[in-house]
């Protein structure tokens, strides 16, 4: 009996049965070109011969492929078997004699001696194989939470050249237009204006990075660049709002915003939505018309959950997707303004954000950074904000006055 053929044999005779095949392939799409060119249509039994041989060829080519993969491995192509304590005990010498003779009868044992239990432990003892395991690690970074930053999408955005920007700001005017008879004196009307003038204040941080660290994790990089421009964003949003004047901080819309004071003759505020609409009217009368609204997310989560009598939600639809939305306007959540406050107003005719220079990541060596093989990543931004009408917007509290 002749030995049986290896795997690499078989993958040869294998390989002259699939090129002849491919052979007959080409062949059939030789002919079949020549009679499209003759104008001459393929017959039913032209087409069944070469579905066969296609057939035939993808036969041999996907033997041909498995017995490739048999030969790569070695040998035959069987895959080394790894027996596990329990099959090598029930496959040893003792326990096949013991199992050959009467279970019930028999009084002894069968046993597979090992050296030692293979345990995971990575103290330096036999069977320990802990040092041996690699971990699984994720190929990902999981970042701290990011504050969804909105406000700058409120408010109209420019460029700037230099580092001061002025503007003329009209502060008064007295209309005395009136009917005016023939011959008689026309009336005369006033206007005051002053000229105003802010600087562009540069917000920055930076943080250092060994080269190693840069090189070898690449996630790092992009990590470092993103947290920066956060930070920037972060700290920028706090400024558009809150921003004192002094010093290197910008003259927020906070604090130039126009109290709330319900104008006379609207109705009383009996709920927090009621407010909301009521400092609208204010805008309104001051010839701004509101065109957003900034809450705190407790506070627009607490007038989302407002019920009627009857159970049903006054404002939100819990299976919604639409925009959140109040008396028309978009409303902005952010936490960069204080429970229990709100902020409405025409946003992008009172106020706009001049860029300098646009939020932007360095790096260089600094100091003795290049002998300690050490970067230093600086994020920066520059920008101005101009609040052309301090009237157009109005701050409060949320909750309505009781009388």
């Amino acid at each position: 009996m002749s030995d049986p053929k290896s795997a690499a044999e078989l993958a040869a005779e294998v390989k002259t049965a699939f090129q002849q095949a491919l052979d007959d392939v080409k062949g059939k799409a030789e002919e079949a070109l020549g009679k499209a060119k003759a104008g001459e249509a393929l017959t039913t039994s032209f087409k069944g011969q070469v579905d066969e041989a296609l057939v035939k060829m993808n036969g041999f080519k996907t033997q041909l492929d498995e017995l490739e993969q048999k030969a790569a491995r070695g040998g035959n192509g069987d895959d080394v078997e790894h027996k596990s304590f329990g099959q090598q005990f029930v496959e040893s010498e003792g326990f096949k004699s013991f199992a050959d003779s009467d279970f019930a009868k028999s009084i002894g044992r069968a046993d597979l001696r090992v050296k030692a239990t293979i345990t995971t432990s990575d103290a330096d003892a036999a069977g320990s194989i802990g040092a041996a395991i690699t971990p699984t690690r994720l190929p990902v970074i999981l970042e701290l939470p990011q504050r969804r930053l909105t406000v700058r999408d409120l408010i109209s955005a420019g460029r700037m050249d230099g580092n001061t920007l002025e503007y003329v700001q009209e502060t008064g005017f007295t209309n005395n237009a009136a009917p005016v008879g023939e011959t008689d004196a026309k009336p005369s009307s006033d206007i005051q204006l002053e000229s105003v003038s802010t600087s562009a204040k540069v917000i920055a941080h930076w943080m250092k990075a060994s080269k190693q660290a840069l090189s070898d994790f690449s996630q790092l990089r992009s990590l470092i660049d993103g947290r920066l421009i956060y930070g920037l964003k972060f700290v920028e949003e706090n400024q558009l709002l809150n921003g004192t004047g002094t010093g290197q901080n910008l003259h927020g819309i906070i604090p130039q915003a126009s109290p709330f004071a319900a104008p006379s003759g609207s109705p009383a505020a009996e709920t927090s939505i009621d407010v909301l609409r009521i400092a609208m009217l204010q805008a309104t009368l001051a010839e701004f018309p509101s065109t957003g609204v900034v809450l705190n997310p407790v506070d627009w989560a607490s007038i989302e959950l407002t019920k009627d009598a009857s159970g049903w939600y006054i404002i939100a639809n819990p299976q919604g997707t639409v925009q959140p939305t109040i008396w028309g306007l978009p409303v902005v959540q952010t936490q960069a303004i204080a429970q229990s406050k709100f902020l409405t107003g025409a946003f992008k005719m009172g106020a706009q954000l001049f860029d300098r220079w646009d939020a932007r990541i360095e790096v260089g060596y600094v100091n003795d950074d290049f002998t300690r093989n050490l970067v230093t990543i600086l994020a920066e931004e520059r920008l101005a904000l101009a609040v052309y009408r301090p009237e157009a917007f109005v701050y409060g509290d949320i909750e309505p006055v009781t009388p």
